[in-house]
């Protein structure tokens, strides 16, 4: 699939292969999760999903990490399996370059790093060798910035940064160097700037409202909201509720620039950025 960057948004559906989703659609690696994952995945490419990404770690606010065995064990029957069924890329959701490469030799055709290359040494070298297309992305978690609220979840706060979009930019260039460094070329990459990450409420407010100062990096932008803890704390909502909160930001964030929104509500949110592109993105009339 070639994506014709600036011509559309591209939507990515989440397909989580975890039993603690924040957003509570986690689907284990079972012969019955199996078939779920492949149910859903293919309602969600017949919703207008383009990009399917699979993830088998939750990355929630005060998650804990799993081991690369039990990573290897959710992930790569799920990509297998998905990937008999529908014919659209297929996102591999893991900073492990273990887990990237068997997810690749099974029928993946993505990497999304949600530590942009820093986490693990062998992930820039990986995706140069394979050519795939990788999404870095900016990530400033730390356990002991988080809060936990038991309806809307957990919450960075005290988060400090010196200029919120200058040092987002600033390290994922950090990123990209590493990955320029092993060979990545340039037209593999795409940023996400980590909506959700190591920011506040108001930081990611503020990260939306000006997502489109990431254009001057020259490379396509994600933008990663659904269902996130910063509309549930703006709106006082629990996951399963933030459907139009996730609406709002999936197509002020196209207003701004981003080329993939990565969505839980596909159906929806394919709704939002069609209607959004044909404000933002419309031809100029022949005849002003």
């Amino acid at each position: 699939m070639i994506l014709a960057w600036g011509e559309r948004t591209y939507v990515m559906g989440i397909l989580n292969a975890t039993p603690d989703s924040f957003s509570g659609d986690g689907l284990w690696a079972s012969a019955d999760g199996l078939a779920l994952a492949v149910a859903q995945a293919q309602q969600m490419v017949a919703d207008g999903a383009d990009i399917l990404d699979i993830g088998g770690e939750s990355t929630r606010p005060g998650s804990q990490p799993v081991s690369a065995v039990e990573e290897l064990a959710r992930v790569i029957p799920m990509v297998e399996a998905v990937r008999t069924a529908v014919a659209v890329p297929i996102s591999v959701d893991t900073y492990r370059a273990a887990v990237a490469e068997a997810a690749l030799d099974v029928g993946a055709d993505w990497v999304n790093d949600v530590w942009g290359l820093r986490m693990d040494p062998l992930m820039a070298g990986l995706v140069a060798r394979r050519g795939c297309p990788v999404v870095i992305m900016h990530n400033r978690s730390k356990p002991k910035d988080v809060v936990q609220e038991q309806r809307l979840g957990g919450r960075f706060v005290g988060v400090a940064y010196d200029d919120l979009i200058a040092d987002v930019s600033r390290e994922l260039l950090e990123s990209v160097e590493l990955a320029l460094a092993a060979g990545v070329r340039t037209e593999q990459i795409i940023l996400d700037p980590g909506v959700g990450f190591g920011k506040t409420v108001v930081q990611n407010l503020q990260l939306i409202d000006e997502f489109e100062r990431f254009r001057e990096l020259g490379y396509p932008l994600l933008l990663g909201p659904s269902r996130k803890s910063f509309i549930g704390y703006t709106l006082d909502l629990p996951p399963e509720e933030r459907v139009e909160g996730t609406a709002a930001t999936v197509a002020i964030g196209i207003d701004r620039g981003a080329d993939i929104v990565r969505v839980h509500d596909v159906r929806a949110m394919a709704r939002v950025a069609r209607m959004t592109d044909a404000i933002v993105r419309r031809e100029p009339p022949e005849n002003p």
